[in-house]
């Protein structure tokens, strides 16, 4: 391989991080992967003497950082809130999310809320962020029905806030049996521990 073919290369893999950022339903992924590869392209602009290409890249570098560290510097601050099985809201916010719940956990029904079914819907400075459905048994075990998230907050802290508050609510144990396609990474890093299809997190 030529040194040639090496820096058409390097410029492809530049764009092509470019292009798939922004196939990303997180906000905060997709700055991460843009910055790479207009970092990237940066580089393969300065060699191919690119100049006005490679201010680009860098103004996108800087710009990419700067909101990276806003939101990694703005606090979320996440709030649980319980709601009915009746309640009008649940209703709606279940009918607005339905199609990304159903890509989120492919072959899920969009469930028909029991009156022994408790709903919990977790905000963000005062805003809907997830939401979280299950039956809880008599000895303290939580079986989740549904345990959703808005693409925007997908980076495990909603996960670590809820372990937290369920807790508090006298709940022991989570368990889940449902689609794992997509979820695998956050039942890992949650610690979940997995049986026979089953995954099960003691609190």
């Amino acid at each position: 391989m030529d040194k040639t073919m090496i820096i058409e290369i390097v410029g492809y893999v530049g764009s092509a991080l470019v292009l798939v950022s922004f196939l990303m339903t997180s906000v905060f992924k997709l700055r991460i992967v843009n910055t790479i590869g207009s970092f990237i392209f940066m580089i393969y602009a300065l060699i191919i003497h690119s100049y006005p290409t490679a201010i680009m890249n860098f103004c996108l570098v800087l710009i990419n950082l700067h909101f990276l560290w806003k939101m990694r510097a703005t606090g979320k601050e996440y709030e649980m809130v319980k709601l009915s099985s009746g309640d009008k809201y649940l209703k709606y916010f279940l009918d607005r999310q339905e199609s990304d719940i159903e890509a989120c956990f492919p072959g899920i029904k969009i469930p028909d809320i029991s009156e022994d079914e408790k709903c919990y819907m977790v905000t963000c400075n005062g805003a809907p962020a997830g939401l979280t459905i299950g039956k809880e048994s008599s000895d303290g075990n939580f079986d989740l029905i549904l345990d959703y998230t808005l693409p925007e907050y997908r980076d495990f802290s909603i996960g670590t806030f809820l372990m937290g508050k369920l807790k508090s609510e006298g709940i022991k144990s989570l368990r889940y049996s449902g689609p794992t396609e997509h979820h695998m990474d956050y039942l890992n890093k949650m610690g979940f521990t997995g049986n026979d299809g089953v995954f099960v997190k003691e609190l």
